[in-house]
């Protein structure tokens, strides 16, 4: 019981409350944009030739209204927004009429979400590992070697990195392919010889997210081992005999652990970021691309649809980190 009183309710409570606070902000900001979907929509028309009889051109704009969720007061607009939400239903997209904004949402989810979790783990797991050796074993030279490399990769900006990798291996070795998630025109279904195809289109994009995180990982844990293993604890185990393996796994690197473990919460949830530059670069299908053209486009309802989705990825990852805490700190379960 006390359990559920001081470690599990307040969270819940600030779960809910930050979740709330977040979807009110999708809420107003598009509204702040510059663009009009209404006129946009209306532009649309004229520049394609369509003749707006002014009889029916207040009815057309009530019904784009409606559809947008724009229709009455602001206070009305927010009200209807909550409603729609708790059923799951976003309307239409602008740029896509009259597919739903979740429909688009769950063809580009998957692509968005098996590349760059898969690429965050991976790059989590390894940069840790390293970085956890390297930060102990300061003094080895492959840590040397390894630290000039982290400190070319590292600075760079993402696109750099991308597009170097686009060149190098799509144009003047044309190893990979330029861009996509799979080959023009095929429709995919479960066989090795697709796997290969879809691994091959992913490899590029791939391999571009995990060489900068891994080394983002391997500079962050470097520097919390090289401050965890100055520790007394460290040092009156050094002291009793204990085997330097069993020192460096079970007091150094699982105590160094503890912040990197919330920062792999927060990477998960904000995955949405680095999906936008990737599919951009390699012009990769998911979630990045559709969020682009929701900007491009002021598609209100996509924009709306993605946001909500980021937030509660993003505040859901965290509360399971912090609940599942109490497993990896005993400090945490015993307080």
């Amino acid at each position: 019981m006390s359990f559920v009183r001081r470690y599990l309710l307040p969270r819940l409570i600030t779960y809910f409350l930050v979740v709330f606070v977040g979807l009110t902000i999708v809420f107003f900001l598009p509204r702040f944009l510059p663009s009009d979907p209404i006129q946009a929509y209306i532009d649309r028309l004229i520049t394609q030739g369509g003749n707006l009889n002014p009889e029916y051109f207040n009815k057309l704009v009530e019904t784009i209204k409606e559809l947008y969720g724009l229709q009455g007061s602001l206070w009305n607009q927010y009200v209807n927004f909550w409603k729609r939400l708790l059923k799951g239903d976003f309307g239409p997209s602008y740029f896509q009429f009259p597919t739903p904004v979740m429909k688009l949402i769950r063809q580009s989810l998957p692509w968005t979400a098996w590349l760059l979790f898969v690429t965050t783990v991976i790059s989590w797991i390894i940069g840790n590992i390293l970085g956890g050796l390297a930060g102990y074993f300061s003094d080895k030279k492959w840590v040397k070697i390894l630290d000039g490399i982290a400190m070319v990769i590292r600075p760079m900006p993402y696109y750099i990195l991308a597009l170097g990798l686009l060149i190098l291996l799509a144009y003047i070795f044309p190893i990979f392919p330029i861009g996509g998630g799979f080959a023009i025109g095929m429709k995919f279904t479960f066989s090795w010889e697709n796997l290969l195809i879809l691994l091959k289109h992913a490899f590029l994009p791939a391999l571009s997210l995990v060489l900068i995180g891994v080394f983002s990982w391997f500079q962050a844990m470097k520097l919390v081992v090289q401050s965890v293993k100055t520790e007394d604890y460290v040092k009156y185990a050094k002291m009793g005999g204990v085997e330097e393996r069993r020192i460096v796994r079970r007091y150094v690197i699982r105590n160094a652990m503890l912040p990197q473990i919330t920062g792999l919460a927060l990477s998960l949830g904000q995955i949405f970021g680095g999906a936008l530059i990737t599919e951009i670069v390699f012009s990769y299908p998911g979630i990045g691309s559709l969020l682009y053209n929701a900007i491009f486009t002021g598609d209100y309802n996509l924009l709306m649809g993605i946001s909500t989705l980021s937030i509660l990825l993003v505040t859901t990852s965290i509360l399971v980190i912090d609940l599942l805490y109490p497993l990896f700190d005993p400090r945490v379960r015993y307080r």
